[in-house]
């Protein structure tokens, strides 16, 4: 149990870290506008420096001053999205196991067709499922979750083949990233066989001209921040290699924005309802993506918040689906007051409570002891838990 009495004696020093923090925070911000004027003027010149930086600087695809103002869209159309979630596998369990849930929404506007609300479960159980990331030192526990990472993906081009209305202007919208930053470390065979099935799954989006977006609420990123240390260099031309390869990322001297995110900047720069210019992301994993998938973003002020918005080349690249894309997802948000209620739907036809884990490993343990699997047993740790009083 929680004794309140004893943390409320740690908040005064809480608190006056917070009050040290902003006052940094605004400093770098200062910086960070400041900067941005001189990136105004010597854009051209910053992006022909393609060096290598030990930070992850995006590139501008459109001038700075660009301000993106979708329109408001009212015409008829649809919107399919996806999420998932999982019962992990537990050694505490009478099985070992895990089981993906998919959270599916197909809406249509203006038409009078029923929305698709459901969710697909699948379990998993076969030792290729349950080990095949060993090999490449991945743990069972995250190889779920690019399996699920990649269901969401076959589902969302499922719902595009099969359930969606080929004579509306559609978007396919997800939860997250389409940037899988966590890939970087993998070895590259392990990053193939958790990419391929995606891209299959986008080339499919594509062949139906079906705009594909990441939607990020509070995104953490500073990729487009990090085009402004490029201005701040000190040097003739950028050469961390050179100039600064003994100095930590926080000392370097272009360092006054760092650790500053984009969405503080965007905060500052965008009006409600605009949309910042596109920006090619540089992160390292995108060199297995092939051409036509690597990501571009932008950012989306609505109300207080700045969201980002990712998206593979051929929907960036194509102004039909770029437009489309941007005034869905702005309708969205509206709709969902402030969130896209497609994603909100699906996220609660995903989720799995810990009530549906607890139902899901008893009905297991019920129809293993009646196919005369007597042995099951889960472990006291477990029924403990489950007998708590607390």
């Amino acid at each position: 149990m929680l004794d309140l009495r004893q943390v409320a004696g740690q908040i005064p020093a809480l608190t006056a870290q917070l009050q040290k923090e902003s006052q940094q925070y605004q400093r770098r911000l200062d910086s960070a506008l400041q900067l941005w004027q001189q990136a105004l003027s010597h854009q051209s010149t910053y992006q022909q420096w393609q060096g290598e930086f030990p930070f992850s600087c995006a590139l501008p695809c459109e001038p700075l001053a660009k301000r993106h103002q979708p329109q408001h869209f009212d015409l008829p159309h649809g919107v399919l999205a996806t999420d998932g979630s999982q019962i992990a596998p537990s050694r505490h369990e009478s099985v070992y196991c895990y089981l993906i849930n998919i959270g599916r929404v197909a809406i249509s506007y203006g038409t009078g067709t029923y929305p698709l609300l459901d969710s697909v479960p699948e379990v998993f159980y076969q030792p290729d499922d349950l080990y095949r990331g060993r090999q490449w030192g991945i743990s069972t526990e995250d190889w779920l979750k690019w399996q699920r990472a990649i269901a969401e993906f076959q589902h969302l081009a499922h719902l595009a083949t099969h359930l969606s209305d080929p004579s509306l202007p559609i978007l396919a919208l997800t939860d997250g990233s389409l940037i899988f930053w966590e890939l970087e470390n993998l070895p590259r065979a392990a990053r193939q066989e958790i990419l391929t099935p995606i891209w299959s799954a986008w080339s499919e989006l594509r062949s139906q001209d079906i705009p594909l977006v990441g939607y990020i609420s509070a995104p953490r990123a500073v990729e487009s921040v990090n085009f402004l240390r490029l201005p701040a260099c000190p040097h003739a031309t950028p050469d961390c290699a050179v100039h600064c390869a003994d100095l930590a990322l926080e000392n370097l001297p272009c360092g006054t924005v760092h650790p500053l995110r984009d969405s503080s900047l965007w905060a500052q720069l965008l009006e409600v309802g605009e949309f910042s210019p596109l920006w090619q992301s540089r992160a390292a994993v995108l060199k297995e993506y092939p051409a036509e998938h690597t990501i571009y973003f932008g950012y989306l002020r609505l109300g207080n918040e700045i969201a980002r918005l990712e998206m593979p080349a051929w929907t960036a690249s194509d102004p039909q689906l770029f437009n489309l894309a941007l005034q869905t997802v702005v309708a969205q948000v509206q709709k969902g007051y402030g969130y896209p209620v497609a994603l909100a739907e699906a996220h609660n036809q995903a989720v799995v409570s810990s009530g549906d884990r607890q139902r899901f490993f008893l009905m297991l343990q019920r129809y293993l002891q009646q196919s005369g699997m007597t042995n099951l047993q889960i472990t006291n740790k477990e029924s403990r838990k489950r007998s708590s009083i607390a």
